[in-house]
């Protein structure tokens, strides 16, 4: 697998509202953990749309990682201005990301003109990239629903989910590492 496109949940679909919530770190973790072991394989792209939550996290994550591996990321946003109704704060960091990551372009030029977009972002995406990693609670999709069932449909399309049991096995490991635990 050459090319992975990772999506998962807004920060509200999980109830996070700062990004400085504690369960950001252990949601960063489990992503970096996943995709450490993909590159390790040969991943050479992650690919997001730019989504806030766990599509920017992964920018930064994938960012931090070109320290110490080859691998290369992309933003490709459904439209223009995606972030134009986001808070500041993540409106800020949307941009900057846009300007430092190996790639950035819309699908559709202009600004939001209807779900259409979304449904084009989704067939796009796995038809440009080898696999998707989601975080995802198949009970409770939230709105990664529509690219999880285009993706589930696709020939030869490789899943991986990131689960719950997954970050709480993080949290335990972060927990066990810490030195101030054990006090």
């Amino acid at each position: 697998m050459k090319v992975l496109s990772v999506t998962g949940y807004k920060p509200m679909e999980m109830g996070i509202f700062k990004e400085n919530d504690p369960r950001v770190t252990f949601i960063k973790a489990a992503i970096q953990k996943r995709l450490i072991g993909f590159i390790e394989e040969g991943l050479e792209w992650v690919i997001v749309t730019g989504q806030m939550g766990v599509e920017l996290w992964t920018a930064e994550i994938v960012l931090d990682l070109k320290e110490t591996y080859d691998i290369n990321i992309a933003i490709i946003p459904p439209f223009e201005n995606q972030e134009s109704r986001w808070p500041d704060p993540l409106k800020e960091k949307y941009q900057e990301l846009s300007f430092v990551v190996d790639f950035y372009k819309p699908l559709y030029e202009g600004d939001y003109k209807g779900p259409y977009q979304f449904r084009a972002k989704n067939m796009w995406l796995v038809d440009k990239t080898d696999g998707c990693l989601f975080l995802i609670d198949e009970e409770n999709p939230g709105s990664n629903k529509y690219l999880y069932d285009v993706a589930k449909k696709a020939e030869d399309y490789e899943i991986f989910v990131i689960t719950a049991m997954d970050l709480e096995d993080i949290v335990e490991e972060i927990r066990m590492n810490d030195p101030d635990y054990w006090d």
